[in-house]
């Protein structure tokens, strides 16, 4: 498989940020940064509430301006991830809110937003079946592929796909593809993200558990 990059941009993560919401987390990769809140899990109007689960509801806000049709679709891709891996039977009648805002957008967007939920549901302690980590990688005019790419490797790409994985089994639970690409290349672009979301995993666990250390000290 040709690859002109296959390295992960710098990520950082910084979670318990905010005092209001149930858990929130702070997630740049590059020079990409996703602010996350989750609220819940809480009351919820009685026209959306579902008898035998939890309604999940994600607003995503972009950088500037008002929501629109782009927006709309980022959060019912962000959404169904999230249901995916939420064990909101746990919490019948009852409403989850993710608030994503975006605070730099320098490309992968989509993944940024997918590991900022998942840090920030893990930090309001919202049960899960697994993590989720996604990755976003690029095709250049010539067939290689570029992993976690910046603004402008994306426009200068003839395909920008994004995948989302568990962290169980690694199987691909969202996938979202711009441009063309054949079969065999997508393949190939899956196998390449699907190495990289293990990095993210990883990254995501050992986050967590450096948190946990130190408020432990800090309790004893």
């Amino acid at each position: 498989m040709a690859a002109e990059d296959t390295l992960l941009r710098s990520i950082g993560c910084e979670q318990n940020l905010l005092s209001l919401p149930d858990g929130s987390a702070n997630v740049t990769q590059g020079d990409t940064t996703v602010l996350a809140a989750v609220y819940g899990p809480g009351e919820v109007k009685m026209s959306e509430e579902i008898i035998d689960k939890a309604t999940l509801k994600v607003i995503f806000k972009p950088k500037v301006g008002l929501p629109g049709c782009a927006e709309k679709l980022q959060e019912r891709l962000l959404r169904n991830t999230c249901e995916s891996v939420v064990l909101a039977t746990l919490h019948p009648r009852a409403g989850i809110n993710i608030i994503l805002q975006v605070i730099q957008d320098s490309g992968s967007l989509l993944s940024c937003c997918i590991n900022a939920a998942c840090m920030a549901l893990m930090d309001s302690a919202v049960p899960m079946k697994c993590l989720v980590s996604a990755v976003t990688c690029a095709l250049t005019e010539d067939g290689q592929i570029v992993l976690d790419p910046d603004s402008k490797q994306e426009k200068e790409s003839s395909a920008v796909l994004t995948f989302a994985f568990d962290s169980r089994e690694s199987n691909m639970i969202t996938c979202s593809t711009k441009g063309c690409f054949t079969p065999k290349k997508f393949q190939e672009c899956l196998s390449a993200c699907g190495e990289a979301s293990k990095n993210i995993s990883s990254f995501c666990r050992q986050s967590v558990k450096k948190r946990m250390s130190k408020e432990l000290k800090v309790k004893m």
